[in-house]
């Protein structure tokens, strides 16, 4: 007998994510699909910023079927925890399912922010805990089904590259970004 509880569920926009009010709090639960219908519903995410020993962040480029923001450069990984699901095991498990890394997180702070998606129509309304983490040795196996490609870049070259070329990007890494690069230089965290 198969364990359907141990089987991967692969429509990823048929999950459940967790509502949250202005501060956060949980108030409800929706599909992934339909808290990203327009005007957006405010829910919990998670975005993860990995660093290297040279300071570098990784990012991936989103895979061209993704149904928000497809084909753009964003951070490490991100995604939804389910609700009552701890963020840190969400995001750890994100970032071995997407990247096939593993790596200790540590949260960095919240990110709220609100993006429409002008190719998709879909919205991004998302209480985004931001975690950040320190890869040592590995080397990422990205999903193709999730990831197009990644690469190392320097936050400050980033920096100019997101003035220089917004579009290239997705609409939350510089915040993810403002949060992450000072509690990875500080060694200070959120949580």
């Amino acid at each position: 007998m198969t364990d359907t509880l141990a089987q991967p569920i692969t429509d990823r926009e048929a999950l459940p994510v967790e509502l949250v009010d202005d501060a956060g709090r949980a108030v409800g639960a929706c599909s992934v699909a339909e808290a990203h219908l327009a005007p957006g519903m405010l829910h919990r995410a998670f975005s993860v910023l990995l660093f290297d020993a040279a300071g570098r962040v990784l990012l991936q480029q989103r895979a061209a079927v993704k149904t928000r923001f497809p084909s753009l450069w964003a951070n490490t990984c991100c995604g939804h925890p389910a609700p009552g699901e701890p963020v840190a095991a969400a995001a750890a498990l994100r970032l071995s399912q997407e990247m096939g890394l593993t790596a200790a997180l540590t949260e960095a702070g919240i990110y709220r922010y609100h993006a429409a998606d002008p190719r998709t129509g879909r919205v991004e309304a998302e209480w985004d805990h931001v975690l950040i983490g320190l890869l040592a040795i590995d080397t990422p196996r990205p999903d193709p089904a999730e990831v197009a490609d990644y690469t190392w870049i320097q936050p400050d070259a980033l920096r100019v590259a997101l003035a220089d070329h917004p579009d290239a990007y997705t609409p939350w890494l510089a915040g993810v970004l403002d949060i992450a690069q000072p509690a990875h230089a500080t060694g200070t965290s959120a949580g």
